[in-house]
């Protein structure tokens, strides 16, 4: 799965569970869970860095998509 079909699906699993009063309420915060989930899995890999780049990379690019979203 590349990172914009990741960024994709987070943004997606998010979106059916967030409420707000408008649509674009709602998709910024399925935008924001979606970045905190990233953020997660990013910090607790950044000890692994050197052994997992190809990972930290991977899940940086996630974050970065869902940015655009």
């Amino acid at each position: 799965m590349t990172p914009k079909e990741k960024a994709r699906d987070l943004f997606n699993a998010y979106f059916e569970y967030v409420e707000a009063f408008t649509i674009e309420q709602q998709n910024e915060n399925a935008k924001q869970c979606s970045l905190i989930l990233v953020n997660e899995i990013i910090n607790s890999r950044k000890v692994h860095l050197v052994q997992s780049l190809k990972f930290y990379e991977y899940w940086t690019e996630v974050k970065q998509e869902i940015i655009k979203l």
